[in-house]
């Protein structure tokens, strides 16, 4: 099947068809071929606009909304559960035109994140990102909190 072969940075770029970001105007702009860098982008339009006429905060936190969840996941393996546990969005100014976002996780710090749940079993992990507009201005900075557990079942000896 082609679909099994296409590279993870052309499945990443399906995000832009997910219905939320369909309709509000949500997509990804660029990502890095290990999924650990993702730009997002918004354009106002009128589904995404608030009776103020600029961008409803909705929109703004969607923008936001899964990125650290799937590098971790990507990059993490399938030993590992990756949940969002928590969220917070500070409005700085009404965000006009397109806003953008970024998000990246070194592979120093999934590998450093690794090896501690690895050690510990779980922990939730702190990630930051600023919202700008097209002035480079700061629209919003949000924090996000990942749950990371390792889920590896110990091979029982025969004995």
């Amino acid at each position: 099947m082609k679909w099994l072969k296409i590279s993870k940075k052309r499945k990443a770029k399906l995000i832009n068809f997910y219905p939320p970001f369909l309709g509000a105007n949500i997509r990804l702009e660029d990502c890095n071929e290990k999924l650990t860098y993702f730009q997002v982008k918004m354009g106002l339009n009128r589904l995404n606009k608030n009776v103020m006429g600029t961008h409803f905060g909705g929109s703004l936190y969607a923008m936001c909304d899964p990125f650290y969840m799937w590098i971790l996941m990507e990059n993490l393996g399938k030993d590992f559960i990756v949940w969002d546990k928590a969220a917070t969005i500070k409005f700085k100014k009404p965000g006009t035109g397109t806003v953008r976002a970024v998000f990246e996780i070194s592979e120093e710090q999934i590998e450093k994140i690794k090896n501690e749940v690895i050690e510990i079993g779980k922990n939730d992990y702190h990630f930051s990102t600023v919202i700008k507009n097209e002035k480079d201005q700061i629209v919003a900075e949000v924090e996000k909190t990942v749950y990371v557990r390792y889920n590896k079942k110990p091979v029982k000896s025969s004995n």
